[in-house]
């Protein structure tokens, strides 16, 4: 099909250099085409982020959105330190984009109001619809209030798909943002509603499998997202004994290994340990409630699983054009970890993705971990 005939045209384009003004001319001459509508990107935070913010402004004559990541995602296969992104263009596309600032002060009724916004300027409908809509959610990574702002978009949204990522920034657990109108913000999300004619499949997958090991969360702080006793007893030590294994052996390659799991209906979902406290509590990359019974999960073959994610991908859109994907850091450092950074990046070969390494995933109503969420977009 020629360009000129495509319902939907896409560009993507990626770029190592450090330089923010050279960064930004070199990934504008690759993603950018008369007409773009508008471009979706994300980029590393070593970058001086303030001077990204104004040339990416100023370059850029279309709406764009983005986020700060711990890693990145393109067709050329994984990468650090740079910026990824695609460019999109079709009359069958519409984006609705809000900002969500001081995340630290968040109500439901922000969320409201959003949404009534949005429902107004809807072209192709006039309700909101799963089968013409989904939703992309970027959300500062370090805010902690992920679990509130996606179980809120989704209710407001009369179960819309949403897919998201936590925003990172390079593992140094400081800062995160998201892009908005030249600035990259702190304690902030960035929510864009897509409505469209052209199909769509949006998609998460894991490769872990519960094990026989439960237990149960009998002391927590859910608002910080720590943990204090397990099964009754000092959490740390409680978890190394569930592992058969010292306390002094927990660290973040245990805890990607053997994360905990959460059954919600028919599916289960990942709770990943972030690390163990000096009170021997552990802090989780999502929120923990007292009284919630968990799995201890056992990782099968990464490589494999998400094989089979692509080629359900592919059933699924056949006329294939881009896939965005928020992919958890905690599987990248088991990729790189276990060597399957060569074998991973010959499959993205093959593909037309972007994407980023995050702190966290966000599907339909919920905040999840070690999980790749996204959706794919065909013609």
């Amino acid at each position: 099909m020629n360009a000129e005939n495509r319902r939907l045209s896409v560009t993507i384009g990626q770029t190592t250099c450090r330089d923010e003004q050279q960064a930004v001319s070199e990934f504008f001459s690759q993603v950018h085409a008369a007409d773009t509508d508008v471009v979706i990107f994300f980029c590393s935070s070593r970058y001086d982020l303030a001077r990204l913010g104004t040339e990416l402004k100023s370059k850029f004559p279309c709406p764009l959105i983005g986020c700060t990541t711990s890693g990145e995602i393109s067709p050329k296969g994984y990468q650090e330190g740079g910026i990824v992104g695609a460019g999109f263009k079709s009359g069958e596309l519409r984006i609705h984009t809000r900002l969500i600032p001081s995340l630290d002060q968040f109500h439901p009724s922000r969320v409201q109001q959003i949404t009534d916004e949005i429902r107004k300027e809807l072209s192709f409908s006039t309700r909101f619809d799963r089968n013409t809509m989904f939703g992309v959610l970027m959300i500062d990574g370090l805010s902690m209030f992920e679990e509130h702002v996606i179980s809120s978009l989704h209710s407001s949204l009369n179960g819309v798909s949403i897919i998201g990522g936590s925003a990172g920034d390079d593992l140094r657990f400081e800062q995160t943002m998201v892009y908005s109108d030249g600035r990259f913000i702190p304690n902030a999300a960035v929510f864009s509603l897509f409505e469209t004619t052209l199909p769509f499949y949006v998609f998460n997958t894991q490769h872990f499998r519960p094990t026989e090991k439960k237990l149960v969360i009998t002391e927590a702080d859910p608002s910080r997202r720590i943990v204090s006793q397990i099964n009754a007893e000092p959490a740390a030590q409680e978890f190394a004994r569930i592992l058969d294994m010292p306390v002094s052996a927990l660290n973040p390659r245990v805890f990607s290994k053997y994360p905990l799991m959460l059954k919600i209906g028919d599916s289960w979902y990942v709770r990943s340990i972030q690390k163990v406290n000096e009170d021997g509590s552990l802090s989780l990359f999502s929120a923990i409630d007292v009284g919630l019974v968990l799995t201890v999960g056992q990782g099968e073959n990464l490589v494999v699983n998400f094989e089979n994610t692509l080629h359900r991908i592919s059933r699924e859109v056949p006329n294939l054009r881009l896939i965005i994907g928020c992919d958890c850091i905690l599987r990248r450092l088991e990729i790189v970890e276990n060597g399957l950074g060569n074998q991973i990046d010959d499959l993205l070969c093959d593909t037309s993705f972007i994407g980023f390494s995050t702190y966290g995933e966000q599907y339909d109503c919920v905040h999840v971990n070690q999980t790749l969420t996204g959706v794919a977009i065909g013609e």
